[in-house]
């Protein structure tokens, strides 16, 4: 199953200072055929006008990944961690038996960021937080692992699931393959760009849901910037 997910199709809350759109239910947009993608529970798109942000809030049991596409974002939370990811970055949150953050975009522009929650495959454990840097360059025509709590992925932020979040970037006329297993729950969302995997194509923005695929292969019919989930 190959599902196209339309970004204009997507759930939409623009509260001024933050632009959200939702591939999941979320808040105040529930759609029963969008609460999850296997364990992938939330996938947000969020604009972050300049010098706002999230003030402090609580999360537990849950893991979140944070893909900066445009500016940057800055974390503090109540075990003492603070960090300032960039775009082309990626930070990690692991909620575990709960963890109070603030994330605010400080700078001088639009902050562009998706957010992934993926829910864990126990519920407690310490908290914590890390950020890395994923030069683009380094995934030009490949999939890089940028975070993961799957065996062997030690160049990854770590999470506590069995999932990795990947990133790509692929020339025009390019394709580049991702071999998984059938019963896995793939979700892609070119963060720039234009690709096609099989029949469907999708723009920048828009999702992509995949199971019950061996390997998928995505050529980009434009230059694109690719970010992959594959959860159970």
């Amino acid at each position: 199953m190959i599902e196209h997910r339309p970004f204009n199709s997507l759930g939409a809350a623009n509260h001024g200072w933050l632009d959200a759109h939702h591939h999941f239910s979320f808040a105040d947009y529930h759609d029963p055929a969008r609460t999850n993608w296997g364990q992938l529970r939330v996938w947000n798109d969020d604009t972050i006008a300049p010098k706002t942000g999230f003030p402090p809030h609580p999360h537990r049991d849950m893991e979140i990944i944070t893909y900066v596409r445009k500016g940057a974002i800055t974390h503090e939370d109540n075990q003492g961690n603070k960090g300032r990811t960039e775009a082309g970055d990626v930070q990690v949150m692991s909620a575990g038996n709960g963890i109070a953050h603030s994330e605010y975009n400080l700078e001088d522009e639009d902050t562009q960021i998706f957010q992934i929650w993926i829910i864990p495959d126990e519920r407690g454990g310490e908290p914590h937080w890390g950020a890395q840097p994923f030069p683009k360059g380094d995934r030009a025509g490949k999939f890089v692992t940028l975070a993961s709590g799957i065996e062997g992925d030690d160049s990854a932020l770590p999470i506590r699931t069995d999932a990795r979040v990947l990133g790509a970037t692929i020339k025009a006329g390019d394709s580049v393959t991702y071999d998984t297993n059938a019963s896995r729950h793939l979700y892609l969302v070119p963060a720039t760009g234009k690709v096609k995997v099989a029949d469907v194509e999708a723009v920048a923005r828009d999702g992509i849901a995949i199971t019950g695929q061996a390997s998928v292969t995505i050529t980009a019919l434009e230059d694109s910037e690719l970010v992959l989930v594959d959860a159970r």
